[in-house]
């Protein structure tokens, strides 16, 4: 089907004009590969204008009664509506039948944040052994914690990137954007200690790239998710913890200490600072909590 020649171009755009990263674009083909598997098992369209809004909705329905989730349907429909912008823009359509099309209402959730004794927990589990894995373990959760990085910026980090006499780090970003982020003592210290004398004796394949696995192979996101839900369990946190909670810690606990939200945007690489006001929603519903446990006159309710 001629969808199929069309979503090849538009994965290129997304490549080449729009800079995204390797796992976004694989995220929008998958997306896209099942809405044009079931526009071809279910239609045959000979023209692309043939193509309607009821479709998409047909689409929508028949990932609802597969169990989809609502924050699934809604990200689909997301990459549906990008494909058919493109298409509209590029003249090979028409007009943009997506554009209303009705997402499923879906109930925005705050990030799970650890507390700074939980952070500090989970960090102390790291220092309980001196063999190369848990030096390695020090330096990405001190890392992680003390820079708020992106899960993929985290891995994709290069020895090269960190200039730690000065306390810095390169950060290659969303959309190729640079930034520099200070790093803390701790993180400064784990990470010498894991370069000299942890990171030789784990035999890293690719000379430069700065976190490997027990093989010398780049740690994977799979890696990094076990490690930190098995260090929450020895910390017996009782909270969903993944490596995307420490970046919400990181955040939250700046907002907390008096950072300002432009500060924090900044740092956390957010192009919309909106998305970085997600954060004192945070903040403000743990003072909430804080006040409900301890003021005499508070109704004791969890928020």
């Amino acid at each position: 089907m001629i969808l199929d020649t069309y979503l090849k171009e538009y994965l290129y755009y997304l490549k080449i004009t729009k800079n995204l990263s390797k796992n976004t674009i694989n995220s929008y083909e998958r997306d896209l590969k099942a809405y044009i598997q079931f526009i071809k098992d279910n239609y045959h369209f000979k023209d692309l204008n043939q193509v309607n809004k009821e479709h998409i909705q047909n689409f929508s329905r028949s990932l609802a009664r597969k169990n989809n989730s609502n924050s699934t349907i809604t990200r689909k429909l997301s990459s549906i509506r990008s494909f058919h912008r493109y298409l509209t823009s590029e003249n090979i359509v028409d007009k943009d039948i997506s554009r209303k099309i009705r997402k499923p209402k879906t109930k925005k959730s705050l990030p799970t944040v650890l507390n700074i004794k939980e952070i500090d927990q989970i960090i102390d589990i790291t220092y309980q052994s001196t063999d190369p894995l848990a030096l390695r373990n020090q330096a990405l959760i001190e890392l992680a914690y003390g820079s708020g990085l992106r899960v993929s910026e985290l891995l994709d980090l290069r020895i090269s990137d960190l200039h730690l006499n000065k306390g810095l780090v390169n950060v290659l970003g969303k959309g190729n954007k640079e930034r520099i982020i200070p790093l803390n003592e701790n993180a400064i210290q784990a990470l010498q200690k894991y370069i000299v004398e942890a990171r030789p004796l784990l035999k890293a394949k690719k000379a430069d790239i700065l976190f490997v696995n027990k093989f010398g192979n780049p740690l994977s996101r799979v890696g990094f998710f076990k490690l930190i839900k098995k260090l929450a369990e020895q910390a017996n946190i009782n909270k969903i913890v993944s490596p995307h909670t420490l970046r919400h810690s990181y955040a939250t606990h700046l907002l907390e200490n008096g950072a300002d939200l432009r500060t924090v945007q900044e740092l956390l690489g957010h192009e919309d600072i909106l998305t970085t006001e997600n954060y004192t929603h945070v903040s403000k519903k743990q003072l909430s909590k804080i006040y409900n446990n301890a003021h005499p006159r508070a109704n004791k309710k969890e928020v």
